[in-house]
């Protein structure tokens, strides 16, 4: 009789080795279930708002299994939902912020009125600068929300900027090889010029790395001043006519394709 052949790992969780112990980090678990990003959850345990049984959690390091017994502000945490997406029209004179010290409005001021009832609560994947406008996207999953902004992930933010000032094709293409500004290392930038009148002139770009302030500061080293900025695109998502303020879910199925685009199994 043939011998029994071994059991094979289930595909749905990774093997760990030995002296690795099982579950994931709280702040991960918390990421996942939707209270906040992994930084912001470090935030809140080192406030002494997160507990375990009654116990506060005293370091983001906590290895658990599930969420069983955690407890958010005193309020116990529900078990996560299905990632679900939302795209949203950022105008320009919004903070992407819960809340600024300055008291400007933020992305949530609007966000009341653009969400359509019933929707979990939502975190930014990225950010738009106060006075750049466009697609925002919007996830109830941390985990995923990290997964898009890492540059590792490559997952390309296309953008139109109007600018003032004289620049050549030739001149954007060379920035495929990348630049730097100021010590700051930027990767391939796939930018075409789209049309210009006199000195104005509008060029797309499409990055991968998303570091603060990108678009703006590598045109502006190219000797352009950028007076209105657009996202236009992030990943497969688009804005498309999308009213300015408004806020739709993105479709199950395009998001599954995503998700398997980015390697990680859709819930």
């Amino acid at each position: 009789m043939p011998s029994k052949p071994p059991a094979q790992p289930s595909p749905a969780r990774s093997v760990r080795s030995p002296d690795r112990p099982e579950g994931d980090r709280i702040a991960k678990l918390l990421a996942r279930a939707g209270i906040a990003s992994r930084r912001e959850i470090e935030r809140m345990i080192a406030e002494g708002r997160i507990a375990r049984d009654g116990k506060v959690l005293e370091t983001p390091a906590t290895i658990l299994t599930s969420l069983a017994g955690v407890t958010v502000d005193g309020k116990p945490v529900a078990a996560p939902e299905p990632a679900q997406l939302y795209a949203f029209h950022k105008p320009t004179g919004l903070i992407t912020a819960e809340r600024d010290p300055a008291g400007r409005p933020t992305i949530y001021t609007a966000l009341r009125n653009a969400l359509p009832k019933g929707a979990p609560r939502l975190m930014p994947i990225g950010r738009l600068d106060l006075n750049t406008e466009g697609l925002l996207l919007l996830t109830n999953d941390g985990e995923l929300k990290r997964r898009m902004e890492l540059p590792a992930s490559q997952v390309p933010r296309t953008y139109r900027a109007r600018a003032f000032g004289e620049v050549t094709q030739a001149q954007l293409e060379d920035l495929m090889d990348g630049v730097e500004i100021d010590g700051v290392r930027y990767g391939p930038i796939d930018a075409n010029l789209e049309r210009s009148s006199g000195r104005n002139l509008w060029v797309e770009m499409t990055i991968t790395e998303g570091k603060n302030r990108e678009v703006r500061r590598v045109l502006e080293h190219l000797g352009l001043k950028v007076n209105r900025l657009i996202r236009t695109a992030y990943g497969p998502f688009e804005l498309g006519d999308l009213p300015r303020g408004q806020a739709v879910p993105i479709p199950k199925p395009a998001l599954t394709r995503f998700l398997n685009q980015l390697g990680r199994n859709a819930r």
